[in-house]
């Protein structure tokens, strides 16, 4: 059985091109095509294809909205996303939203026609700048949070209070400042009071008060 597909750009020379390409080979069949986010949903929810071919920056509905409504309502249908953005903000919420794979247009025919098979298949497929984007996503480290009550005994030492001022003033025992301070330590991988407080105005945990 071919592999059905749904074209999905908002220039008709490309739609063209891309129903060119794959009427070349009996391995595909091109089922629908639309011009812009609505269209393309309403036409692969009615047509049920193997995979949309989906460009991101539509009108009335972007590629990535309509990737994550499939991925709700016909999470059966692959979806790669073929466009001309390359930057981290387009190809993360595509990938993270559930799109399959994710080319550039300037991938080669023969490229495409594999890529649509892979992906039929439920094989992820990347361009190599897709893949960067989600290595250096990877990488990045994970945002450094506290808890409520963490920020408040924080912000409090930051202002000079001692842990027993702490205490009072949050109706809480020494102890359990000592504890949060452990745990303030830890999170920000720091060894002292300074130090913490230091980073969390370095990473804008804490802010400076106006006028201080």
């Amino acid at each position: 059985m071919p592999v059905r597909i749904v074209v999905v750009d908002d220039h008709p020379v490309v739609r063209d091109g891309l129903r060119e390409i794959f009427a070349a080979s009996d391995d595909f069949e091109v089922v629908g095509e639309a011009a812009d986010g609505a269209e393309a949903l309403v036409v692969a929810l009615r047509t049920r294809p193997d995979v949309v071919l989906l460009d991101l920056r539509m009108p009335k509905m972007g590629g990535a909205e309509v990737i994550r409504r499939l991925r709700e309502q016909a999470p059966g249908i692959r979806v790669l996303v073929l466009t001309t953005f390359d930057d981290d903000a387009d190809v993360l919420p595509a990938i993270e939203g559930g799109a399959t794979g994710y080319l550039l247009k300037d991938t080669p025919r023969a490229d495409l026609r594999r890529a649509v098979l892979a992906a039929s298949r439920g094989e992820t497929v990347l361009s190599p700048v897709a893949a960067g984007a989600l290595t250096r996503r990877a990488r990045a480290p994970e945002p450094r949070t506290l808890s409520r009550r963490e920020l408040e005994v924080l912000a409090l030492i930051a202002r000079g209070a001692t842990n027993r001022e702490v205490a009072g003033q949050l109706f809480i025992t020494e102890a359990t400042v000592k504890t949060h301070l452990l745990h303030v330590f830890a999170k920000l991988e720091v060894g002292d009071r300074a130090a913490a407080v230091a980073a969390a105005y370095e990473t804008g945990l804490l802010r400076p008060s106006p006028g201080g």
